[in-house]
């Protein structure tokens, strides 16, 4: 069997624009309607927009943000607090093919494979950190960047 190069670009081109696919607050806000509808109308419109406000829940954070990249818990005079980290996804590529033989009289074979997946290398590409104190927001901070 043959694999036509047009084939094999279209099949590449698809597995890149899923995996570019992100979760935007809208997306988030249609799975969890009632959720986002027991918030007062000026964090709604936060959310709807993708920002985070001091006094924001977990739940809040979640639909405006999506999940974070990485959770860590810090201590400091003010007491325990727990840091959500949020940073952009690359993705990342990787091509492997393979040779096959077979000898029953049909011919030979081969064949060959391409993967993508939306990974984050550690502080890499990080553009808010969100900081919990007693299940709410207790600051927000931006990198110039994001």
């Amino acid at each position: 069997m043959r694999f036509s190069p047009s084939l094999f670009l279209c099949v590449i081109t698809s597995i890149l624009l899923l995996a570019g696919c992100a979760s935007t607050p809208q997306d988030r806000i249609s799975q969890n309607k009632a959720l986002y509808e027991s918030f007062p109308a000026d964090a709604q419109k936060k959310i709807s927009a993708g920002q985070v406000d001091i006094g924001f829940t977990p739940d809040m954070v979640r639909l405006a943000m999506g999940k974070p990249h990485k959770i860590y818990n810090r201590a400091d005079a003010q007491g325990e607090s727990e840091v959500w980290v949020f940073a952009k996804a690359k993705p990342q590529f990787s091509f492997g093919v393979g040779v096959g033989g077979y000898s029953g009289g049909h011919g030979g074979g081969s064949g060959g494979g391409v993967g993508v997946s939306t990974t984050t290398a550690p502080d890499d590409g990080e553009y808010m950190r969100v900081v919990f104190q007693g299940g709410r927001v207790t600051g927000v901070e931006r990198t110039s960047s994001g």
